[in-house]
């Protein structure tokens, strides 16, 4: 039995876009796993941060060690479940320099106010998703600029408030941004 070019070009075809929607998927099953638990840390920093303002900095800092430490515990976990290692040292070290670069541009570049903090930080990381989704799924693009669009709604229209408004479309979004790609 023997195919000519043209379906020997269409299997190959299929095979790629089979390909693709396989990787698209583990990345999707990974992020929304990592989106469930950065939201529900961020929605706990921000209520804390309405709620006890005076101690909002100490809120933050058990929020990242929280997420840092599950960030590294799901990563085996998932590399257990599909057999592709997902976080590594290059990573760890990408996210370090990330953050580094976030607290040198707010703290000795910008001096911002606590506010401005508070908007600084969801829309720096808010751009790491939509360009990352450029390259692995248009999901990552929508929670990106949802969650930028109803930020800059925020820190222009919401009063004081804004920590609570936060805690809803920042933390509420990486959430639901979570379930939408579980189901994608």
């Amino acid at each position: 039995m023997s195919i000519d070019s043209r379906e020997a070009a269409s299997a190959l075809s299929d095979i790629s876009e089979i390909s693709r929607r396989v990787r698209q998927s583990t990345i999707y099953h990974l992020a929304s796993l990592m989106l469930m638990m950065w939201g529900a840390l961020t929605f706990a920093g921000y209520l804390a941060g309405y709620l006890w303002p005076r101690n909002a900095g100490y809120g933050w800092i058990a929020v990242y060690v929280a997420g840092t430490i599950g960030t590294i515990v799901i990563s085996p976990l998932n590399r257990a479940r599909s057999g592709i290692r997902t976080f590594d040292i290059r990573m760890f070290a990408a996210f370090l320099l990330f953050v580094a670069f976030g607290i040198f541009c707010s703290v000795w570049l910008g001096h911002f106010t606590p506010r401005q903090t508070g908007t600084f930080w969801p829309i720096y990381f808010m751009l790491f998703y939509t360009i990352a989704g450029l390259w692995v799924g248009q999901a990552f693009v929508a929670i990106g600029l949802g969650i930028i669009a109803l930020t800059l709604i925020g820190y222009f229209f919401v009063g004081s408030a804004f920590d609570l408004w936060m805690a809803f479309v920042n933390g509420g979004g990486l959430m639901l941004g979570g379930l939408w790609m579980r189901r994608s």
